[in-house]
């Protein structure tokens, strides 16, 4: 006996079918759904069941789309943006906002600048809740792993609308109870001498953070991390130097600036959100404020003076 087909459901089934084709996996999918990978896969069954073709090419590494499923997920994300155009209405329609804001970030940014301000704004907005995830890593808008994307780089996805937050400075750095043990430090070229801290670099996620090369060739760097306050507490801790956002180091009173008048580099955050999003007024909240948080510290962002 032949199943009978649905109508009128498909949309539902689109919303596990985008979520799959996203993440590559049922697992995944559930968690993004928030339902169980049963309920994923049986979803996925339905919608292939009623179109009457194979969306998905499954495997042990996951599930990969196959023609048909590429020919449906721009139809879906067609949809799902016209979904989300009429759910977002603009601020100041008499509408508290309200909502979940997901910022992706990179550690320092997201864990020293974001994290201790939201509050004002949750404050403000009682029905609002910002995730931020703090992590060395790129963020896919279109896989909507975030809403919200603070990079160091210019947009490389589709469909994004991108806004340059601020140019920061990044100096070397040393413990005070380390320089004063230490070799003196005169010049640059004897911070060749010295150990630092630094990142590890095959696992770095953006060539912007390939700098320690910049002070030596060759640098002694015996302690790394793909974490920032790693870094940071560690070169408190007496490891060594390490190259540092001067808005971090702002935060540790135990850090020094080493010759910052002759050695400085200088790095840009941009703002990255999805086309789909930028007229949600829960979207808008959150990056105005923080467009508006980082206008206020240019101090904290331009570093140590010369």
């Amino acid at each position: 006996m032949v199943a009978r087909k649905r109508s009128g459901q498909s949309w539902d089934d689109l919303r596990f079918f985008l979520a799959v084709a996203r993440t590559g996996t049922l697992t995944a999918a559930a968690r993004q759904t928030a339902t169980e990978h049963t309920t994923v896969a049986r979803r996925i069954q339905a919608l292939e069941e009623e179109l009457d073709r194979s969306l998905f090419h499954r495997s042990n590494l996951g599930y990969a789309l196959t023609e048909a499923g590429e020919a449906l997920l721009g139809v879906a994300e067609a949809m799902e943006s016209a979904f989300l155009g009429a759910r977002a209405g603009p601020v100041g329609e008499g509408h508290g906002i309200s909502g979940t804001v997901r910022i992706g970030a990179p550690d320092g940014f997201g864990s020293v600048f974001l994290a201790p301000r939201t509050h004002r704004l949750t404050g403000r907005h009682p029905g609002l809740e910002i995730e931020i995830l703090a992590t060395a890593r790129i963020f896919s808008l279109s896989k909507r792993e975030a809403d919200i994307v603070i990079s160091l780089t210019a947009p490389q996805q589709s469909r994004v609308v991108a806004r340059r937050l601020t140019d920061y400075r990044l100096c070397v750095y040393g413990s005070s109870a380390y320089l004063a043990g230490a070799e003196p430090i005169h010049t640059v070229a004897d911070f060749a001498r010295h150990p630092f801290v630094g990142y590890i670099e095959d696992m770095l996620f953006t060539r912007e953070l390939n700098y320690l090369n910049l002070v030596d060739p060759q640098p002694l760097a015996r302690i790394r991390s793909t974490n920032l306050l790693a870094q940071v507490y560690a070169t408190l801790a007496g490891a060594g130097l390490c190259i540092l956002p001067a808005f971090i180091a702002a935060a540790h009173p135990g850090l020094v600036p080493v010759l910052p008048e002759r050695l400085s580099l200088t790095r840009t955050f941009h703002m990255h959100i999805h086309e789909d999003y930028r007229k949600a007024a829960h979207i808008r909240a959150v990056a105005g404020f923080i467009a508006a948080e980082v206008r206020a510290a240019q101090g904290l962002f331009a570093g140590p003076a010369l």
